[in-house]
């Protein structure tokens, strides 16, 4: 199929593909994206969930506590927001949305992986509060919070400054 073809979208990513097909492999590509954030959500709330039949649970000061909630509250959200695209995907199946679909799947990840972020720094802020003391709590959650942002933003962010896609590339 030559570029010149109406089928093939103006912004040729060098695949030669449609743009359903591209359309097709990127809902493909945040599927897989999706089950990987997916496992270690559901990892987490089931980390989170067994906390609170344990013995020592009653021993946790009032601040603990909140966080356990806020923590089980944002692991529900990330939950939610994790099966998001695929509920979208179900109400839209065969209305020729894939577009809106692709994009607002996109905008549902990267909320469930602010999400995610958020309640990683939070586990992080709880077991060290338990086990060792809130000081220690506050510095490990800082240097997990920085952590994250450096590889999840900063890194992506530089890459994509160094690395610039020609016009229409996906």
């Amino acid at each position: 199929m030559s570029t010149s073809d109406s089928s093939v979208d103006d912004s040729d990513t060098g695949r030669g593909e449609t743009e359903n097909e591209r359309l097709d492999r990127n809902w493909g590509e945040m599927l897989q994206e999706l089950r990987v954030t997916q496992t270690g959500t559901q990892i987490l709330t089931g980390f989170l969930l067994t906390l609170a039949f344990q013995p020592r649970f009653e021993d946790l000061d009032r601040f603990q506590v909140n966080v356990y909630l806020v923590l089980v509250g944002l692991a529900a959200l990330a939950t939610g927001l994790g099966l998001a695209p695929v509920s979208l995907h179900r109400a839209l199946f065969r209305q020729r949305a894939k577009r809106r679909i692709v994009q607002t799947g996109h905008i549902l990840i990267r909320a469930t992986l602010a999400t995610v972020a958020t309640l990683m720094v939070g586990v992080v802020l709880l077991i060290f509060d338990v086990v060792v003391s809130r000081p220690a709590a506050i510095t490990a959650a800082v240097i997990s919070a920085a952590t994250v942002i450096v590889l999840w933003v900063i890194v992506p962010a530089v890459y994509r400054a160094r690395h610039q896609p020609r016009d229409g590339e996906t």
